[in-house]
């Protein structure tokens, strides 16, 4: 069972009366059944848990790269005359290159797009971006907690189906005798 929403993660709610609850699905299901609804559910959670962390692990990997960039520009703002430095070319690759004095820098915006900025712009556009970036992975943190705790439902929800299960069939085997 699903209850409200949290930035568009369903609430799994936690079943209190197992036995209620198996009594009041219409028409009364198999405890395979419910089991079953159960583990999508889960899946879907896991599914969600996934391509969070992998939101969050490509958020965190930017954050330092924005960082980079940003104390660059300003080292540019601050350092009015011409200077060397180390840049890279890929990934083993480096070059040594001469910078002369300029109010102007082009920036990778992604998806092989690069824009020309004003220092100042380009302090505000990388301010702005490191910031939603760090909220962006706040938010993450936030939903995966929350996730966590859905699915822990879930599991907790599942077992006591199926112990609930297991008990149902138990008292049938034995029979009247008790």
């Amino acid at each position: 069972k699903v209850d409200k929403e949290h930035r568009g993660i369903p609430k799994a709610v936690f079943l209190e009366d197992v036995d209620g609850y198996m009594k009041s699905t219409t028409p009364e299901k198999q405890a395979t059944t419910v089991l079953k609804e159960f583990d999508e559910q889960l899946q879907k959670y896991k599914y969600m848990e996934l391509n969070l962390m992998q939101r969050k692990k490509r958020l965190r990997a930017q954050v330092p790269d924005i960082e980079k960039t940003l104390e660059i520009v300003n080292h540019m703002l601050k350092k009015q005359e011409e200077f060397q430095t180390h840049f890279q070319l890929s990934d083993q690759v480096h070059a040594l290159a001469t910078v002369p004095p300029t109010d102007r820098v082009c920036l990778w915006l992604g998806a092989n797009v690069m824009l020309e900025y004003s220092i100042d712009e380009a302090i505000t556009l990388l301010t702005k971006n490191l910031n939603t970036a760090t909220v962006n992975a706040d938010q993450l943190d936030d939903d995966l907690g929350y996730l966590s705790n859905q699915i822990t439902t879930m599991e907790v929800n599942m077992a006591r189906v199926y112990n609930w299960d297991f008990k149902r069939r138990k008292a049938i085997a034995e029979g009247p005798a008790k």
